[in-house]
């Protein structure tokens, strides 16, 4: 008799988790899918400063320059992965403590002063627009693409 008691515990224990791993599993698939809806490209060395200026003469580029060790850049970040990107723009990301020296470079070749978190819209090889810290968000990105 205590034996089918302890078997029915362990098969309701076993049911139990059956049921939280499958919720598990949702709560993961839906993180992945809601994750990020930005599709960054990596800028990780000053020569693509150039393709930028070139490519902004068709559509506009946007860099953020973003502090790994930064929470208000964290989340800067974060906001913008929340939102839907818009197409008609390219998305930098640079990360600024391993890349300073392409930080420099961008505060020399765009006429702005280093910030971080950051960005910056590139138009006709030019910086149009920047915004910093709690400013950043994409419906003023969005806003200014016109």
């Amino acid at each position: 008799m205590l034996y089918l008691h302890v078997f029915r515990q362990l098969n309701n224990i076993i049911n139990d988790i059956t049921a939280i791993d499958t919720a598990l599993l949702v709560i993961r698939l839906a993180m992945r899918k809601f994750a990020s809806l930005m599709t960054w490209i990596a800028l990780t060395e000053e020569q693509q400063l150039n393709t930028i200026k070139d490519q902004s003469l068709g559509q506009p580029v946007v860099i953020f320059k973003h502090s790994t060790r930064c929470s208000i850049s964290s989340m800067a970040k974060n906001r913008l992965e929340r939102e839907q990107a818009p197409e008609n723009a390219l998305f930098y990301y640079l990360d600024l403590i391993k890349y300073r020296p392409v930080s420099n470079k961008i505060a020399e070749d765009f006429s702005v002063h280093h910030e971080s978190p950051q960005i910056l819209l590139i138009r006709n090889g030019e910086c149009v627009y920047e915004e910093s810290h709690n400013g950043i968000s994409m419906g003023e990105i969005i806003e200014q693409l016109g």
